[in-house]
């Protein structure tokens, strides 16, 4: 295959991608675009353009995509309760799409031929990355160097920055405890002292969240508001989907809410264990699930619970762009007319609680359920018709089993 004439690299200005940026000039002499994509990690940017603008990038791209990242993928996939293997709210894994989307966008408007990424041949994330590219332009080149370079060890990295002038940061000479990914949803960390699961996680992991044990004594109450399964307002403010994230995160850190460690089955067929810390997303879940209680039917709900892991499998192994989880989506959103309403929600020591909920939209009758006289809205008569029509069937089975004998 013919040497790619520009390449738009997926860049975040640490040593990693530097090195890429610098092996791709060299290994194919081709002209290297940049690409960074402001998620929310909390890192400033700046540097990674002054970076990429000192080793020769052809163009550099950095761009805030904070709202476009809850707007179109964070609140979506919240709409499906998803949850990866039960307990994973799949914080990376939603953020690739929208990596991809950027990068084939931005070979376009560059007449590049290729992307480039640093995941390594061993992680998901080049799956998702690749899958995402190829769903959007199926002609786009991608270029992984982890797979193609000998580049093998963190001496060799260290070595071939060196070597071509690489900035290194200080903190990186050594090999790292741990390896970090952030975006507003989450943090995740892997890797080194974390990768025997029979060892707890010593709490300097922690990135972003206090450990529940130090979380303030008191509660805090908070409300969030949804309109058609999206939060719109947090103790009755209206906020942008970022800013709610936000702000959710900040109530959520300082309570110790939203600790994960988890060992999880990646798509490419091994185990990995890693601690994820999504304090605004967990208590997000847990209001949403508040709102559907009352909002939504117990057929549409059950039927929506039954396709959750199909759908946050979808999203866990890179299929954001694939005509399967449109469909699910579509389904999803469908559910979502009525999931109107406001949720309060009590934050204490690693927990977010729901404790009242209520919507102009709820299906919530009093009259039927009370114990109380309910004036004839519930005849309890009828009951014995239902019992009696859902019991046949197991009447005739017991009936059989007696005659021929339960055995067969």
């Amino acid at each position: 295959m013919d040497a790619p004439k520009t390449v738009v690299l997926a860049y975040s200005g640490g040593l990693d991608t530097s090195i890429i940026l610098k092996w791709l000039q060299t290994e194919y002499d081709c002209e290297v675009v940049t690409f960074t994509a402001d998620l929310g990690q909390g890192e400033e940017l700046e540097p990674a353009r002054r970076k990429a603008e000192m080793m020769g990038a052809k163009a550099v791209y950095i761009e805030d995509l904070r709202e476009e990242f809850v707007r179109d993928f964070v609140f979506p996939m919240f709409r499906a309760n998803a949850l990866y293997e039960g307990l994973y709210l799949l914080g990376t894994s939603i953020a690739r799409p929208l990596i991809s989307k950027r990068l084939v966008e931005i070979a376009a408007a560059e007449g590049a031929d290729a992307v480039a990424h640093g995941a390594t041949g061993k992680g998901n994330d080049q799956v998702r990355f690749e899958l995402a590219a190829y769903a959007l332009d199926p002609d786009i080149r991608v270029i992984a160097p982890w797979r193609e370079w000998d580049l093998s060890s963190r001496t060799k990295l260290i070595d071939f920055a060196e070597k071509n002038q690489i900035p290194i940061a200080k903190d990186k000479r050594g090999e790292a405890p741990f390896s970090v990914d952030a975006n507003l949803l989450h943090t995740s960390s892997e890797g080194k002292v974390l990768e025997d699961p029979s060892q707890e996680a010593p709490d300097y992991v922690l990135q972003r969240i206090t450990r529940p044990e130090d979380a303030p004594d008191e509660a805090r109450m908070v409300e969030v508001t949804f309109e058609r399964g999206d939060a719109t307002a947090i103790d009755g403010e209206a906020m942008s989907p970022a800013a709610i994230l936000t702000r959710l995160n900040e109530l959520g850190a300082t309570h110790g809410i939203g600790i994960l460690d988890l060992v999880e089955n990646r798509f490419v067929g091994m185990k990995s264990r890693g601690i994820y810390e999504t304090p605004g997303g967990t208590i997000l879940l847990e209001a949403h699930r508040g709102i559907e209680q009352i909002t939504l039917d117990s057929g549409a709900g059950h039927l929506k619970d039954s396709i959750m892991p199909r759908y946050a499998e979808l999203i866990y192994n890179g299929f954001w762009f694939s005509p399967e989880r449109e469909m699910l989506q579509a389904l999803i959103d469908k559910s979502q007319e009525h999931v109107t309403g406001t949720v309060r929600l009590k934050l204490y020591k690693g927990s977010a609680r729901v404790v009242a909920r209520w919507s102009d939209h709820s299906l919530y009758s009093e009259a039927h359920v009370t114990f109380e006289d309910d004036a004839g809205a519930y005849d309890q008569a009828d009951a014995k018709g239902f019992i009696h029509l859902n019991a046949l069937r197991l009447k005739l089975v017991a009936n059989r089993n007696k005659r021929v004998g339960s055995g067969g």
